[in-house]
């Protein structure tokens, strides 16, 4: 299983084809697995651990232009490393490491095998949308009690889902939506019902998990999705096709919130959570004074202060992936972190509207990815499995730029300007 997804050279064409078809199966079967992490190790981490390293033996290849996210993510994972040894007590601190070191390598791995065929990224995608449908309806038949057990999907009267935590399974929702509503605005108006409805269940699951974060990074998302395809798709037609889409599916969701809120329990939430500045945030020793006092504190030690530390100094965690870089990563892990967003960002701007089949993928990737970044000044997310699924898909498809160009070479005297379909 080599970076084509094939046997090395001198293998049957039947058996290449059979490895590449079970190989993106796998993947996608793997992507689909991260919607349900109840408990860890959860399946994801047992299957894809054992997929990386049979990808590995098979030959998988880090090509040039997927290497700068491996040294960058080596140099993060040493400032984590080189944290463990100012612990006093080690306690969980080097299985939370083991942790980030293999999503790490999970990033890398996406990026390597979308680098070597771009058609897995529609497999990526669609089995995010069935991991994504699933977990939204087992938050919602949750909430309300629909079935025995079902507090299991709960946590503090919020939706969670088949997740740990309802901060984490909200913005899991948001690149499947993201996903759905490419494939509504630009596909047959006929298919439009069911991908409409998938979207009103994940909205509603992201809803219930009364993430502000998540509420946020929604509203993000979708906004920048319709005005970069407003950039890139310049027909009236298509235009037009947008904005009725766009206003229909406002209302829709309008609506919905409304019928939702006549629920006493789901109001009386909303109202809680809809209030910017909660106690836990401005009070003393709250989210706002940790951060300051963390900062400060880590200005002293260079080599941070091990994971799961600050807690037991604090009343609870960082709450910022910032701070959390420089608390369990040490200095080497912040920078290298800082560089790693900043390289990711810049690269998939400078690709966002060219004419690619893996566009639509990238710009997903790429708008949910700066939205991540902008809700970490506010929540942990090093060890977010689908995070790191982002980083693998914007820089998977900057390797498929780099081949792409040194494929098809411009002309020394042509226009470098981004082809904007018209």
């Amino acid at each position: 299983m080599s970076a084509q997804g094939a046997l090395p050279a001198g293998g049957f064409l039947p058996q290449r084809a059979a490895i590449a078809i079970v190989g993106s199966a796998m993947v996608a079967f793997g992507v689909f697995l991260s919607g349900f992490v109840i408990a860890e190790p959860a399946p994801y981490e047992l299957f894809m651990a054992g997929l990386m390293g049979l990808w590995f033996l098979f030959g998988l290849k880090i090509s040039r232009a997927v290497a700068p996210l491996l040294f960058l993510l080596i140099l993060f994972m040493t400032g984590g490393l080189l944290s463990l040894t100012v612990m006093r007590d080690l306690a969980s601190g080097p299985m939370y490491m083991a942790v980030s070191g293999f999503l790490a390598l999970s990033s890398v791995f996406y990026a390597a095998i979308i680098e070597a065929r771009h058609e897995r990224l529609k497999l990526i995608f669609d089995a995010w949308v069935a991991a994504g449908v699933i977990t939204a309806l087992l938050g919602i038949l949750g909430y309300f009690g629909a079935f025995p057990g079902a507090e299991n999907f709960t946590l503090y009267d919020r939706a969670k889902g088949a997740f740990q935590d309802p901060n984490v399974f909200g913005p899991f929702l948001v690149a499947p939506s993201l996903y759905l509503m490419v494939r509504l605005l630009s596909e047959r108006i006929a298919t439009a019902p069911l991908k409409a409805v998938w979207i009103l269940v994940m909205a509603f699951g992201l809803f219930l998990s009364f993430s502000r974060a998540a509420w946020a990074l929604y509203l993000f998302s979708a906004c920048a999705l319709v005005l970069i395809m407003l950039l890139k798709q310049r027909t009236g037609a298509f235009r037009l096709k947008i904005l009725v889409l766009t206003l229909t599916g406002a209302v829709l969701m309008i609506a919905a919130l409304a019928i939702a809120l006549q629920i006493p329990q789901v109001a009386d939430l909303f109202s809680n959570r809809t209030q910017l500045v909660q106690e836990y945030d401005g009070g003393h020793l709250g989210r706002f004074d940790r951060h300051k006092i963390g900062f400060l504190m880590s200005m002293e030690k260079p080599l941070g202060i091990g994971p799961m530390v600050f807690s037991t100094i604090f009343p609870e965690d960082e709450h910022n992936i910032w701070l959390k870089s420089l608390t369990s990563y040490g200095w080497l892990g912040f920078v290298s972190y800082v560089a790693l967003i900043v390289w990711t960002v810049v690269m998939g701007f400078r690709l966002l509207l060219l004419d690619r089949p893996w566009q639509p993928y990238l710009m997903i990737a790429w708008i949910v990815l700066i939205g991540h970044a902008a809700i970490g000044n506010v929540i942990d997310t090093d060890h977010w499995r689908h995070f790191y699924l982002l980083l693998g898909i914007v820089w998977g498809c900057g390797g498929l730029e780099y081949r792409h160009r040194r494929r098809y070479p411009l002309p020394v005297h042509a226009n470098h300007a981004p082809q904007i379909r018209r």
